[in-house]
């Protein structure tokens, strides 16, 4: 069935309650390991019917925003998410309370019972009106840049399709186009800064509700870690400063060279070759028919999978207007369809971002024969090797894509994952700093950005822009305000994704193998467990950050980019 045959119906929020209910008391009656492991794969069907049109709603959602009955329907979701969010925390309490835990851990794995816990941790009746108000803010900001309208050149742009203007040779149109985009961000900062100002209070009063001093603790039990913590993530940070940071200063002084520029501005550092960016060779379906032939290619199971996506119309990557900015992968449960989005743009961003998503696709499509709907998904950072990893197991076929740019492109694509990092970890601090200081200022949590800017980017320099100057970078990371702590999994995975680009240059079936089997085990183990399932270094192992990005480094000083 292709997805615009997919059928969307609202669930009934009464019926679901009744049903639910039903089945907890069923699980809670039960009288053998048998009669509760049927009576949980039951509650797990209605879960996976909730969920499926869920997806399907905010897929069909954020392919056009301005659609009022997706609208609509996206707002009820917002209302009720929580409601069902409650159920399925009862069912969780149920399972780490049973008489026949050891059984079922046996029979279902650790790990389902390790979210359980973390899960029963950060939900409670008492914060439900709490958690609709922020599905509700959260949306408003997705809304809110959705509908920008950018003038330029005498033509009108939405925050994806403005990009290319900024990677121009053309200095004063990079400078232009740049100045434009953020004027956006800009003229809406007060409504930004507000809605993120009520999302910050919000989830801190949510915190002390369930216990806690701030919201810090909640939020890494949201994202579902189990095996380290606030602390260990402060060390890794520590290692990117200490030395991926030197690293990242030294590519920003060889871009400068490339261009003939004393000093990089912000409106320079996406472009990164005089001779212009590389970029696709071909518009949005032709890329698709390169991509066909490269997951053919890579291997049996990339060709199947690759052909179910197209075949079935799953992907939507064209910009258009009304149209969510970004790009996600998504898992229609009932149907068992990864979805892609994006917003292609003309750029080499298409092509990172068709890998990325492919990644963590492939991962959904690899592990869709678990029955239990926790593990179709690992936690985020673990998402985040798949998808960075296939980034980097794509790159014998970036010819295709690429033509006579191809070391170009891939020299940048490197050189772009080295610098990102620092970033990655800035905004993780930053995070850390918003929910430590839940009452700061506007104000305040913009100078701290800029502070913390300064730390890991301290090449960074905005020109006399004053909007950046005072710190308002941050505002346009949607992660910040939808998912908290939602970043330095990037980060993590990095590191792991350089790993298989090590080994997948020294041995392709090795490393091809071992990423296989991470995928396969979809979310069924923690994170640091399926680092290990992939034969690879803990990012938290000291030494590790250093080791790896001393040989990404070398690499990098063996190319002569004078020549691109």
């Amino acid at each position: 069935m292709k997805f615009n045959d997919y059928q969307y119906q609202r669930p009934s929020i009464d019926d679901l309650k009744v049903n639910f209910s039903k089945l907890l008391e069923q699980f809670r009656s039960e009288t053998s390991f048998e009669g509760q492991n049927k009576t949980l794969q039951k509650i797990q069907a209605l879960r996976t019917e909730f969920d499926s049109m869920y997806q399907l709603c905010y897929i069909r959602h954020t392919i056009d925003t301005t659609n009022k009955f997706y609208e609509e329907e996206n707002n009820f979701y917002d209302e009720n998410l929580p409601l069902v969010e409650d159920l399925v925390a009862s069912f969780y309490q149920e399972l780490v309370n049973s008489p026949f835990k050891d059984q079922l851990k046996k029979h279902l794995g650790e790990q389902l019972f390790t979210i359980a816990e973390l899960s029963c941790k950060i939900i409670s009746p008492e914060i439900l009106d709490d958690l609709q108000k922020e599905n509700l803010l959260r949306s408003k900001y997705t809304k809110l840049k959705a509908s920008a309208k950018i003038h330029f050149d005498g033509a009108e742009y939405n925050l994806s399709s403005i990009q290319p203007f900024e990677i121009v040779r053309e200095r004063e149109t990079r400078k232009l186009a740049s100045e434009t985009k953020w004027k956006f961000y800009h003229e809406n900062a007060n409504e930004i800064e507000s809605i993120f100002d009520k999302l910050v209070k919000l989830r801190h009063e949510i915190a002390q509700k369930l216990g806690y001093k701030n919201f810090v603790e909640v939020g890494y039990a949201r994202m579902l870690r189990s095996d380290y913590d606030a602390k260990m993530v402060a060390n890794f940070r520590a290692q990117v400063l200490k030395y991926v940071v030197p690293i990242a200063s030294k590519l920003r002084r060889r871009q400068a060279r490339r261009l003939g520029l004393s000093k990089l501005k912000y409106y320079d550092e996406n472009f990164e070759f005089d001779t212009g960016n590389p970029k696709p060779q071909g518009p949005s379906k032709w890329i698709m028919e390169q991509a066909r032939k490269m997951y053919s290619e890579l291997s049996e199971e990339t060709k199947e999978f690759i052909d179910y996506m197209l075949d079935n119309n799953l992907v939507d990557l064209e910009s258009k207007e009304g149209k969510a900015p970004g790009g996600y992968c998504s898992f229609i449960e009932n149907q068992k369809s990864p979805f892609i989005f994006s917003n292609f743009n003309g750029t080499s961003g298409d092509i990172d971002v068709l890998t990325h998503e492919a990644g963590h696709a492939f991962q959904a499509y690899s592990s869709k024969q678990f029955e239990i709907k926790e593990y179709l998904w690992p936690t985020f950072e673990a998402c985040e090797i798949h998808s960075m990893s296939m980034e980097f197991f794509t790159w014998p076929w970036m010819h295709t894509f690429f033509k006579e740019d191809t070391d170009k492109y891939k020299f940048a694509h490197l050189s772009n994952s080295i610098l990102f990092l620092p970033y990655g970890v800035a905004v993780d601090e930053f995070q850390h700093f918003v929910y430590e200081h839940p009452n700061a200022s506007n104000k305040e949590r913009n100078a701290a950005w800029r502070e913390i800017e300064r730390k890991y980017l301290p090449d960074r320099d905005y020109d006399g822009n004053s909007f950046l100057e005072e710190g308002g970078f941050w505002q346009r990371q949607r992660h910040i305000f939808g998912k908290p702590f939602y970043y330095i999994d990037y980060t993590l995975a990095l590191i792991c994704a350089f790993q298989f680009w090590i080994k997948n240059k020294q041995d392709h079936k090795g490393a091809w193998d071992d990423y296989l089997r991470l995928c396969k085990q979809g979310g069924s183990q923690s994170f640091l467990n399926l680092v290990k399932t992939a034969n690879l270094r803990s990012p938290f192992e000291e030494g590790v950050v250093q080791d790896i990005v001393a040989e990404i480094e070398s690499h990098l000083d063996r190319v002569d980019d004078s020549k691109y």
